[in-house]
């Protein structure tokens, strides 16, 4: 008897290309941050979407059954009831976390996302496989960018959307378009502010190479970044300047205020002084008029096309500064 011997084909082998294998290894060895990320995302959009729908509806409907819409609002319009409330704090909430991403991206990147990996050696075991280290490192600035930007710029949108279709309530909540929660996060400033943070945490996790080092200093140098920045804000666009006399209102309160003070007689400017009121102090010294410097609504996306390239500026700079940093490190390897 013959045994018939059945003829198996060739298994096939998948090829994966690297860069392909580099993204989806990534992935894995953070899901726990991308989870994150996505939850975040999910609580802020949501958020937004019920102060847009029920949550506005709710808080107006309340405000008029107080009598507020009127033109001459009685004193209790001042401090809203439970829906109102509950509106203002799903707002609150939404640009709260808008607002502390680039913290979180910094510490991550710096602490999880680099610094752990050279420190444990997991980085140095991915430049002996297919991936070289430039390759390594664009892997590790490419994706978080791209979820970022996605993410933030869709929580920007929804956050526009709220607040063109909310006025009335925008205006009891006191909220002006230039306030810092308001401002970074109607435009394009949000996203910028998040790539600076993952190209400045991927910098100090590269010079570091520490994990908690590393999360503290991006910290840190985010936090400085965004207050300098914050504080150059007025000072990136050409002002208007508004001139009052002594009994008119303040100048340019309306608007994003740069710098105000006082005129003398001359056009000199000078610091408003301290009269406390009293009556006839300012032309004593020498005072006429009061004069702002200030940015109208009309001046929003200019302030916001400029900062938002001053950030990016950033951004390049610290991810050229990685990929030169990375080369001296690993020199042919690169």
């Amino acid at each position: 008897m013959t045994a018939l011997t059945a003829a198996t084909p060739p298994a096939v082998v998948r090829h994966i290309s690297p860069s392909r294998g580099l993204v989806l290894a990534m992935l894995r060895l953070h899901r726990t941050a991308l989870l994150f990320w996505v939850g975040l995302v999910v609580v802020a959009a949501g958020a937004l979407l019920w102060a847009m729908g029920p949550g506005a509806d709710a808080a107006w409907a309340e405000y008029t059954d107080m009598g507020c819409d009127l033109s001459r609002p009685n004193l209790g319009c001042d401090f809203p009831g439970p829906a109102n409330s509950r509106y203002e704090t799903a707002v609150a909430v939404a640009s709260g976390l808008v607002r502390l991403l680039p913290l979180l991206t910094g510490a991550w990147a710096g602490g999880a996302l680099i610094a752990r990996e050279l420190e444990n050696g997991t980085a140095q075991l991915a430049w002996t496989q297919s991936a070289g280290p430039a390759r390594w490192l664009a892997a590790k600035l490419a994706v978080p960018a791209l979820l970022l930007v996605t993410g933030t710029l869709t929580l920007t949108l929804l956050h526009r959307m709220l607040w063109s279709s909310d006025q009335a309530l925008i205006s009891v909540g006191w909220r002006a378009w230039h306030d810092d929660g308001i401002f970074e996060i109607n435009g394009t400033i949000a996203a910028a502010q998040a790539l600076a943070a993952l190209a400045l945490g991927v910098l100090v996790g590269l010079l570091l190479r520490r994990s908690l080092s590393a999360l503290g200093v991006a910290v840190l140098a985010l936090v400085s970044l965004v207050y300098v920045v914050g504080e150059l804000r007025p000072h990136l666009w050409p002002v208007k300047t508004v001139v009052t006399g002594l009994d008119d209102a303040t100048a340019g309160s309306d608007g994003m205020i740069a710098e105000t003070g006082a005129l003398t007689a001359s056009g000199a400017r000078v610091p408003i002084p301290s009269c406390s009121g009293e009556p006839g102090c300012e032309a004593r010294i020498g005072i006429t008029h009061y004069y702002a410097d200030y940015h109208p609504a009309s001046h929003f996306w200019p302030l916001q096309l400029m900062e938002t390239g001053l950030l990016l500026a950033v951004a390049a700079l610290a991810t050229a500064t990685a990929f030169v940093l990375l080369r001296r490190r690993t020199g042919a390897a690169v």
